[in-house]
């Protein structure tokens, strides 16, 4: 039940970047879930990773990769070749030297990703068979197909796309992601690909994803947990007739940084927005922080509280909840004095304690919303952070205890 998000946009294609759909039957005989993009020749490609000590096996082979010439990126679902071992890091290598094969490149120009359950053999016969298809399926007018096609228990596809004009080139940056649970990202979303037809010099998209990662996917949470599989890649394939951008600096450059905010920010709050059982889509501001460090720990401290988040299930106006994770966040020297706390316009507690102008059926009002935003004015400097989470319902935890089944 996606809360306010609907059919997938426009998604405008990209010169020089082709995605192919085919189905393996990974889990279910039928279903589309193999994708191949293919990059340009001479595209640059940036990439962000997990955090996860049990990084799978196709991420420790696309970091090993991702910084040489890149021709295809390889996509699974329905198993996450992760908590494999060697056996499945030779997996993924087989897989990528099979695509290469039929494609007629070097192996090492092939990144691997794979989404789904952790701990099984990824099936590389039925991946292997699919590759000729996806291959002859590959279109830059295919990504609404590539979003749906590499979707686990998402309920719907994920994709955003923007245009703009520099010296009457039209540029586009356009992107899919997938990911509804075990989302609390440590660098990106599960799985997020945006490319773009500018032509951008490598350490600077490597610098533009970072950055734009770090204010969007590193700022959603729905459970509080980082993935084995977590990759963001920016692929940069340099069709555009216009000079290639080689510094951080200039009017060009500040158009793409902000058209590849935009769509990471939209595919960012869209995994949210698709949560697992979620009912709510709630925004988490902390104000007047003195650093940005404690602002994202108060601000988790709300995102991950299980009694908070079963109080938005029930529309249950909590707010002693919300307190009690402020004060645990392990902000030093915190004066609760100084704290104001607001649901959507209504100032629910104030200087720490209930505010004299509260009353329930404020609270109440706001929760029943499917959009909340909960604001904590920290009063103690002038950092702040958003986080975007949901609620915690039954749906949530009905999805994952019949996960493998």
């Amino acid at each position: 039940m996606a809360v306010g998000l609907g059919p997938l946009p426009t998604l405008h294609p990209v010169a020089g970047f082709e995605l192919g759909i085919a189905s393996a039957g990974i889990k279910r005989p039928g279903r589309k879930d193999v994708v191949v993009m293919r990059c340009a020749e001479g595209s640059r490609v940036a990439g962000v990773f997990t955090l996860n000590a049990f990084c799978a096996a196709p991420v420790i082979l696309a970091k090993q990769r991702f910084e040489g010439p890149v021709r295809y990126l390889l996509t699974n679902t329905g198993n996450a070749n992760a908590g494999t071992g060697e056996p499945g890091l030779a997996a993924a290598v087989r897989t990528c030297a099979k695509l290469a094969e039929l494609a007629g490149v070097d192996a090492h120009a092939v990144l691997p990703y794979s989404t789904g359950v952790i701990g099984e053999p990824l099936p590389v016969e039925k991946i292997e068979s699919a590759l000729q298809a996806a291959l002859d399926d590959l279109s830059v007018d295919n990504w609404a197909a590539a979003a749906t096609g590499i979707m686990t228990t998402d309920t719907l596809p994920k994709g955003a796309s923007r245009q703009f004009q520099h010296d009457g080139v039209t540029i586009t940056v356009t992107g899919i992601s997938k990911g509804a649970g075990m989302i609390r990202p440590n660098m990106a979303t599960m799985l997020g690909y945006i490319a773009t037809d500018a032509k951008v010099a490598r350490n600077v998209l490597q610098d533009l994803l970072l950055d734009g990662a770090n204010k969007s996917f590193n700022r959603i949470t729905i459970d509080g947990d980082t993935s084995t599989n977590d990759c963001c890649m920016l692929i940069a394939t340099g069709k555009a007739a216009l000079p290639e951008i080689t510094e951080a600096k200039g009017p060009l450059f500040a158009a793409l940084k902000q058209a590849v905010f935009d769509v990471c920010m939209e595919v960012a709050q869209a995994i949210v927005r698709d949560g697992e059982g979620a009912t709510k889509f709630v925004t988490v501001e902390v104000n007047g922080g003195g650093n940005h460090q404690e602002c994202l720990d108060v601000g988790y401290a709300v995102a991950h509280s299980p009694l908070i988040k079963t109080a938005l299930f029930a529309s249950d106006p909590n707010w002693g909840r919300i307190l009690a994770a402020v004060g645990r966040a392990g902000v030093p020297n915190l004066d609760v004095s100084k704290i104001d706390v607001f649901l959507g316009s209504v100032c629910i507690a104030s200087q720490g304690c209930r505010a004299t102008t509260y009353t329930e059926e404020q609270g109440s009002a706001v929760m029943a919303e499917a959009e909340i935003t909960i604001r904590i004015e920290l009063g103690r400097g002038d950092c702040r952070e958003t986080i975007w989470t949901t609620d915690l319902s039954h749906e949530y935890v009905k999805i994952n205890a019949e996960y493998r089944t």
